[in-house]
């Protein structure tokens, strides 16, 4: 799952609007949640990003279908099209939901190339790696029972054939030596 060269398989998957380039500082991060449907493979939004992670967490072994979403079946036309009038991204299933009072951040480099995972603590607190985590958790005995495994940093895999035309991608290693190298997608 998470291949989205491969849609015979259900997914749970994040979009986010953004047909055209967008202003310079714009924050770039998930704006709609969606899963697909293991039996008729049509997409279904989701209501709240608490609902989306509950789904993903248990996906791996309970695949989304749409009668879990109350009033739809498959008969029902997608609420959604995979297509690039958004900027898709598809996250792996079995990824941890967030422990209460924590907020887990995605935001989409400026290039399009990967999204950065983060987490905001309850006092406010930026996390941007498991070490950072475990310090926090170490720090603060009132969060004893979170437990490190509970957060993760791995990212939904950025749809490319969803990135909005003419859009600057970095890549690694060209052949100047720079390591860096730009193509129009």
């Amino acid at each position: 799952m998470g291949d989205v060269d491969n849609l015979e398989t259900p997914d749970t998957a994040s979009s986010k609007a953004s047909s055209t380039k967008p202003a310079q500082g714009t924050i770039r991060s998930i704006d709609t949640y969606a899963a697909q449907c293991e039996k008729c493979f049509k997409w279904r939004v989701i209501d709240t990003e608490e609902e989306y992670e509950e789904i993903r967490s248990r996906n791996a072994g309970n695949p989304f279908a749409c009668d879990k979403k109350l009033g739809v079946t498959c008969k029902d036309p997608g609420d959604i099209e995979y297509d690039a009038t958004r900027t898709w991204v598809i996250d792996r299933p079995g990824i941890p939901k967030t422990p209460g009072g924590f907020k887990r951040s995605l935001v989409l480099r400026k290039d399009f190339s990967k999204m950065d995972a983060y987490y905001i603590t309850p006092t406010g607190k930026k996390l941007k790696s498991s070490r950072e985590v475990a310090s926090f958790l170490e720090a603060n005995p009132r969060f004893k029972n979170v437990a490190l495994s509970d957060f993760t940093f791995a990212v939904p895999k950025v749809a490319e054939e969803t990135i909005p035309v003419g859009i600057q991608k970095k890549e690694r290693g060209s052949a100047n030596g720079s390591g860096k190298r730009s193509r129009a997608v």
